[in-house]
């Protein structure tokens, strides 16, 4: 069952990029409607983010996988409190966490040497 997922971040810059979910027959090929987004506003310059929010056609609100969540962290402020806005598929139900919280105890670029202000 492919399920319909999109994802709209808002930059610090005020831009609002979307993206969807791209299902592949090859499971492993496919990409999730953060990842496309994130991978589109990286390379349109924007590495900055104040909201991620994210809807699905189901009746449960959207909650991003695994490598999503590593992949949003990357992206996150050092305190971690970028939040992530997930709805259903009407928007009658919406959960807002913080990367902090879906992701605790998580590494990123500053874990790894690198200048969390320059990714």
């Amino acid at each position: 069952m492919i399920n319909r997922v999109g994802c709209a971040i808002l930059s610090s810059s005020n831009e609002i990029i979307i993206g969807a979910n791209v299902e592949n027959a090859s499971y492993g090929a496919a990409i999730c409607a953060e990842r496309t987004a994130i991978t589109k506003a990286v390379t349109t310059g924007n590495r900055k983010f104040k909201a991620i929010a994210i809807s699905t056609d189901l009746e449960t609100c959207a909650s991003p996988c695994g490598i999503c969540r590593q992949v949003i962290r990357e992206f996150a402020d050092s305190e971690l409190k970028l939040p992530i806005y997930m709805f259903n598929k009407d928007g009658s139900k919406v959960k807002i966490l913080t990367i902090g919280e879906l992701l605790p105890l998580s590494f990123g670029p500053g874990d790894l040497g690198i200048d969390p202000s320059t990714v």
